[in-house]
């Protein structure tokens, strides 16, 4: 067993590593960050204050999940180009809309929320995981000479704090210790705005109350004289005198929000084993379950954005080149049982008129076509002619051509469907096709976030989405929120 010694040390290290590394991001931006900055321009009203983001890392299936088609039941010998879902549907509570099996309780809440049927991934060349991820959270196609800020960022920037002491932006459920770790980090970032408004990173909800407090055997007083002295370390650190102003006073300022943290009474919304038995067992499906209860009691504390994330891990969760049924139907239980009990409770609690809780994935699959129709990338998995064994049996290949979002509360129509993919292979998006721009600026708007906020860096406006073209679809919002 290490030593209490051993302990704090490790501790003192991570954070010292931890923010030279915020410190060293930023200085391929200085340049840019000493140039005058305008501020944004909010809109008058907003119908939201916070968002809930579920993100379904890896490809989310979506004829597998909220856009079932022909059920074909598994039999040895089939053709792979027969294979439409694997899955059965099931109706849901808006009228003559289907969900597939495992995800009934999803399917009960949906008279509270948006099902958006035709999102379109953006065509990035070779398809990468990380990549097309970077593009969803930041709006913009990697790589960048500016690191553009997460939409977390922005919305933690332009709208400011609810709560002064708890986090802006908080991330909940990945890890970078994993596969693609510096690729995630990548677009785990504020960018340009600073590291005040970067994510709060939470790798296992699990250790929820111990990411606020100090490590055990190291009581408030002689954290704070640490602090103090690590605060000084930084100014002296070797990525110092390469840093705009900006990022050191930003930095300062993020420790400083944590510091508070730690000596705030509001802490204790990160311990959720504080919650009734019978509520913590509605949640506990694993750490995707137990996130989305964390993020509930967050919310409630002011956090303004929050991710919850079933972790990207390549060739784990929906991440699936193989045994694409089997890993499904294990993904489904993790997460429809929490994500319904989250809307719900947020609904009892008055809070899911305020909050927008937005389910999402960086791409869909599918058994034969990889990418799009007409945009030759290369082949990753290979697909058999005919289907052997049950690994065989299930959606492979990754698709860009058509995938589901669910949007609930903060402004969003309840019990609307909006565009449609084909009912043939390939399984694209027909009717009404959505791009990530325009999903953006569907949230910023709710939020009461003027399309044309903008950074001047290096003498030109840096836009929440590239050039400040996006439009929000004003068509899945209330008229409250048009």
């Amino acid at each position: 067993m290490k030593s209490k010694q051993e302990s704090r040390r490790e501790f003192l290290q991570k954070m010292q590593q931890a923010s030279l590394a915020a410190l060293g991001t930023s200085i391929g931006a200085s340049s840019f960050l000493s140039c005058h900055t305008e501020p944004a321009v909010s809109l008058s009203t907003g119908t939201a204050d916070a968002v809930i983001l579920l993100w379904m890392a890896g490809g989310m299936c979506h004829t597998e999940t909220f856009d079932p088609k022909k059920y074909t039941p598994f039999a040895k010998g089939m053709k792979s180009a027969d294979v439409i879902s694997t899955f059965d549907a099931h109706p849901t509570a808006i009228d003559g809309v289907a969900f597939s099996d495992g995800l009934q309780r999803i399917g009960s809440v949906m008279d509270r929320g948006t099902l958006l049927r035709s999102y379109r991934s953006g065509d990035l060349g070779h398809i990468l995981h990380t990549r097309h991820q970077y593009h969803w959270h930041t709006c913009y196609e990697p790589p960048q000479s500016v690191q553009p800020p997460h939409m977390g960022a922005w919305i933690a920037k332009e709208l400011g704090p609810i709560n002064e002491v708890i986090p802006p932006f908080i991330d909940i459920g990945q890890r970078f210790t994993v596969g693609e770790g510096e690729e995630l980090k990548a677009f785990h970032s504020a960018g340009f705005l600073g590291s005040e408004y970067g994510p709060f990173i939470i790798p296992d909800p699990v250790q929820g109350l111990g990411s606020v407090r100090p490590p055990e055997g190291m009581d408030l007083q002689r954290f704070e004289s640490r602090n103090k002295l690590y605060r000084e370390l930084i100014k002296k650190s070797p990525h110092h005198e390469h840093a705009s102003s900006y990022q050191q006073e930003s930095l300062l300022r993020s420790m400083e929000r944590s510091y508070r943290l730690l000596k705030s009474p509001d802490a204790k919304a990160f311990d959720y084993l504080s919650e009734p038995d019978d509520v913590l067992k509605k949640y506990d499906t694993g750490r995707f379950g137990l996130g989305c209860l964390l993020a509930r009691r967050l919310v409630e504390r002011g956090a303004r954005f929050i991710s919850v994330t079933t972790e990207y891990e390549p060739f784990l969760g929906w991440d699936t080149h193989e045994n694409g049924h089997t890993r499904l139907k294990k993904m489904k239980e993790q997460i429809d049982q929490p994500i319904a009990q989250l809307i719900l409770d947020l609904e009892e609690r008055g809070l899911l008129d305020r909050t927008i809780v937005v389910l999402a994935t960086e791409f869909s699959r599918d058994m034969l076509t990889e990418g799009r129709p007409g945009a030759v990338v290369k082949d990753q998995v290979e697909v058999p002619d005919t289907v052997e064994e049950l690994r065989h049996y299930g959606m492979h290949r990754h698709f860009t051509d058509g995938s589901s979002m669910l949007f609930f509360g903060g402004g969003f129509k309840a019990g609307h469907v909006h565009g449609e993919t084909a009912s043939e292979r390939p399984f694209k998006a027909i009717t009404e096709p959505v791009v990530i721009d325009q999903i953006h600026q569907t949230i910023y708007h709710a939020l009461g976030m003027h399309p044309e906020t903008n950074y001047v860096i290096e003498g030109r406006p840096f836009y929440t989405t590239p050039d400040g073209k996006g439009e929000p679809l004003l068509e899945i919002l209330n008229e409250a929120a048009s």
